[in-house]
């Protein structure tokens, strides 16, 4: 009787813990030390907007896949219409069309995931391909911030030393700028990506997002991940307070630099070639800083979520957008490919 007592016991403790595993979204338990009978993840499921209904993500859907298209088809436009036209071919232009490239492929390795969860909220997503999606979306990001800088320094030796500008920003220098934008990317996405998926996730692996971000990976590793959440603060602020400051005191040098302009028509258009860029600046650094920079006692998931919409899905349309709304250089070009006549001066 003992012995049939105790197979009971046991049958109904095994029935207890499939159930538990058969649950189609459980919530993740907070990170501790892993347990011996803990089993590794194999795949993750995006929470994303799976707490609306489905009306709610149907509209969702068809929002974010508006914008998607439109950032696509603008990025192309401005791309195609800079290799084209002859006129456009300057650093500056060379810098627009790099950066637009790099929205590209940044909105590509998020937004489509997005799109999914939206309509299939219960989707597994495989570790190899979370760690692929985080590793793009780093490098573009990074690749973004530092392209910015670049633009920065563009506009800084085209106003406050224009008669060296042509041989301080030959094809060669910028050619290295935006070469080594990419590089820091990878190399920080690298570091990124091998310290996030070097931890243990044992039972937890829905990750509060609708992307593969470092912070939500992080809530679910299943051991003390105090190390690598320095490593992340480290490399978000090399690759945010750095370009910012650059960027900074490129303004400050550029506006003081236009104040000291006689004519106010001068100090009018030297402001309008700086505008546009500014604009991107302060909505980019703005949205990344505020994620990434913030305490972890101040974090907020569903802050962060937000934040994180503006910054994947609006931020990379506000590019084409602002450079092709308020640059008249772009617009003349677009007439001209179009065969109309351009705008009159």
């Amino acid at each position: 009787m003992v012995t049939l007592f105790t197979e009971g016991l046991g049958l109904a403790y095994s029935l207890s813990r499939l159930a538990h595993h058969t649950c189609p979204l459980p919530r993740p338990r907070p990170p501790s030390v892993p347990m011996p009978n803990s089993t590794a993840v194999t795949e993750f499921l995006l929470e994303g907007f799976s707490n609306f209904g489905w009306q709610h993500r149907l509209v969702f859907f068809a929002v974010f896949l508006t914008l998607y298209l439109l950032t696509l088809s603008g990025n192309v436009v401005i791309v195609t219409i800079i290799h084209l036209d002859c006129h456009l071919h300057t650093p500056m232009y060379f810098f627009l069309s790099m950066l637009s490239l790099s929205e590209t492929c940044y909105t590509v390795a998020i937004i489509p995931c997005m799109l999914s969860v939206l309509l299939s909220p219960h989707q597994p997503l495989a570790v190899q391909g979370c760690a692929t999606q985080l590793f793009f979306y780093l490098t573009f990001g990074i690749n973004n911030c530092f392209l910015l800088t670049a633009m920065g320094y563009d506009r800084y030796v085209a106003i406050c030393n224009p008669l060296r500008y042509s041989v301080i920003m030959s094809k060669e220098v910028c050619v290295q700028l935006a070469s080594g934008s990419l590089g820091i990317g990878l190399g920080m996405a690298i570091v990124q990506v091998t310290s996030v998926f070097g931890l243990p996730f044992c039972d937890a692996f829905v990750i509060s997002h609708f992307f593969c971000d470092v912070r939500p990976l992080l809530k679910l590793a299943c051991t003390d991940t105090t190390v690598n959440e320095i490593i992340n603060f480290v490399v978000s602020a090399c690759v945010l307070v750095l370009p910012m400051g650059l960027v900074f005191i490129s303004y400050v040098l550029i506006i003081s630099t236009i104040l000291k302009i006689a004519s106010a028509e001068g100090r009018k258009k030297a402001f309008a070639t700086c505008a546009s860029h500014l604009m991107v600046v302060i909505v980019h650094y703005g949205c990344a800083s505020i994620i990434y920079l913030k305490p972890k006692s101040q974090s907020s998931l569903g802050q962060d979520r937000l934040i994180s919409v503006t910054y994947t899905v609006i931020t990379p349309l506000l590019n084409p957008v602002v450079y092709s709304l308020r640059n008249k250089e772009v617009k003349e070009a677009l007439l001209r490919a179009v065969g109309r006549r351009p705008l009159s001066s």
